[in-house]
């Protein structure tokens, strides 16, 4: 482990952040940068990005979890001296709310996983290794619950929902199992949707290399937090912004701003891939990676959340010149 990740994985931050020396190599935070988390979790990448701005930088942390938003704030002012401004909102906000405080970004992360913390806690119901209530929400505070999704929507949008954001060849069998299954009685706990998964599945289940359950619970999560429609909203923002720093005008997003997305599967990272190939094109940024970075084999090994990110960064280019 190097000495970056060392640093930050001590204490009990219950997170350890990817691809984190590559983060920071992209990023090449400054002196005096103002930073942005859009998806500060347990804030271990803020942390040391914030420690390398200096007793001048600022930094901003969203996050939809109350908690966790709390835990990165206390967590990067220890680490830094830094009083982060917290910004209990969605990223989608980002250009609203930085505009609203007068903040330009230089730095700008979106680490698209969710916490450890978060996967951790039953009572969030983001996972099948542990029974718990059939939630699901970043945002425990507000919106549908997964149980209340699985509750109201037909057998065909269901099927659509899991094979669409799970890519799970059985997405027809199990929506019809989870509608037979609700007709009896409600489906409420990650431990009854993990069983009557694993049930649709009959014996491919025990060829299967990853529970069964996984897809549909990825599925289920995207859905109740309309991930993929927040993350279109977010390179649209990105883009915008970017055409006005292009153009000289007004904008959440300096001139030669570093944009670093870390996705987790192939629906973030082709929606990644695409909005930074669509900006690229027209001029308006150009790639620091060469493509997607993954985890190097090590990092893989003591960190098995690593093994499925991947990280792009892109620089904003400044404002056009002409004769």
């Amino acid at each position: 482990m190097n000495e970056s990740s060392k640093l930050i994985t001590d204490g009990a931050s219950g997170h350890l952040p990817v691809l984190l020396t590559e983060v920071i190599e992209g990023l090449a935070p400054a002196q005096g940068e103002v930073y942005v988390d859009l998806t500060v979790g347990r804030g271990g990448h803020a942390a040391a990005i914030a420690g390398r701005l200096g007793p001048t930088g600022k930094v901003a942390l969203f996050d939809l979890d109350r908690s966790n938003l709390a835990f990165a704030t206390t967590r990067v002012q220890d680490a830094s001296g830094i009083a982060p401004l917290a910004i209990h909102s969605s990223f989608v906000s980002v250009g609203r709310e930085l505009d609203r405080r007068g903040l330009v970004a230089n730095l700008v992360l979106a680490d698209l996983g969710f916490a450890s913390s978060q996967v951790d806690d039953p009572a969030r119901g983001m996972s099948f290794m542990r029974d718990g209530p059939l939630d699901m929400r970043l945002d425990p505070s507000s919106g549908m619950t997964a149980a209340d999704l699985i509750a109201t929507s037909s057998e065909r949008d269901l099927a659509e929902l899991i094979s669409r954001y799970g890519e799970d060849p059985m997405a027809r069998k199990i929506a019809s199992k989870i509608v037979a299954v609700r007709a009896v009685s409600p489906i409420t706990t990650t431990a009854q949707l993990a069983d009557l998964v694993r049930e649709s599945y009959g014996a491919r289940a025990h060829a299967s290399r990853m529970h069964p359950a996984t897809k549909t619970f990825q599925a289920l999560r995207i859905a109740v937090n309309d991930e993929m429609g927040a993350l279109d909203a977010l390179i649209d923002s990105i883009r915008r912004a970017a055409q006005r720093t292009h153009e000289g005008q007004p904008s959440w997003i300096a001139p030669r701003a570093r944009i670093a997305i870390i996705g987790f599967h192939s629906l973030e990272d082709r929606i990644v891939k695409q909005g930074f190939a669509a900006m690229r094109k027209s001029g308006l940024v150009h790639e620091i990676t060469s493509g997607a970075l993954v985890a190097s084999d090590r990092e893989s090994a003591e960190n098995p959340r690593a093994r499925s990110a991947k990280l792009r960064v892109v620089m904003v280019d400044g404002p056009s010149v002409t004769a």
